[in-house]
């Protein structure tokens, strides 16, 4: 396809896109649709997440506070739009969710490779975490690779200490103030991702 027949459908792959929603239930539960878009689109926000993340490490890893800022930033409104559209589901009555699980087999949220990747790289390492993931199955590539690097408060408090500065310097002294920020960015993402 040449750039002049490029449309906004064939960019963004719509038909590809719009045709992965498949409904299980039979008859067709009217909330499985919801339920579906919600977790395929929390999939995607995660890639994106994940995405700028890495960049946010590269940034630590060239201590770059200022491209990191605006790095956790940008990390910080995905989580916001990911918190947000999972709301939807609290739309979903029990009894409905519980008409159409069953067509679901041993399918859980908590098999999200992404969502462990994320976890990781925020700094969850403990040996629970390592051996649910061993448990079932193995550790997934993508997790592995985020385990890879130092969780994101050790590359902050590299970051912190490289400039020469201290935590309590960044909080004491103006000249440190993109440091600041940095770290009440690093703190907004936690409450975040707890959410």
């Amino acid at each position: 396809m040449s750039e002049s027949e490029v449309t906004y459908g064939s960019y963004l792959a719509l038909d590809e896109l719009l045709s992965l929603q498949r409904l299980r239930s039979s008859p067709e539960h009217p909330d499985e649709l919801l339920f579906i878009v919600v977790h395929q689109a929390s999939e995607l926000w995660f890639k994106l997440i994940l995405h700028e993340l890495s960049g946010l490490n590269d940034r630590f890893d060239a201590n770059d506070t200022l491209g990191g800022l605006t790095s956790i930033r940008r990390v910080n409104a995905l989580v916001r739009i990911v918190t947000s559209q999972l709301s939807a589901l609290e739309t979903l009555p029990p009894q409905h969710f519980a008409q159409f699980r069953g067509y679901l087999g041993t399918s859980s949220g908590s098999q999200s490779e992404q969502f462990r990747a994320i976890e990781a790289v925020s700094g969850l390492r403990d040996p629970h975490f390592i051996q649910v993931l061993e448990d079932h199955g193995g550790i997934p590539p993508i997790v592995q690779r985020a385990l890879e690097r130092p969780p994101l408060q050790t590359q902050f408090i590299n970051l912190v200490t490289a400039s020469g500065a201290t935590l309590s310097d960044i909080y004491a002294d103006e000249q440190h103030r993109p440091m600041q920020m940095l770290a009440e960015g690093l703190l907004e993402y936690e409450q975040g991702f707890a959410m």
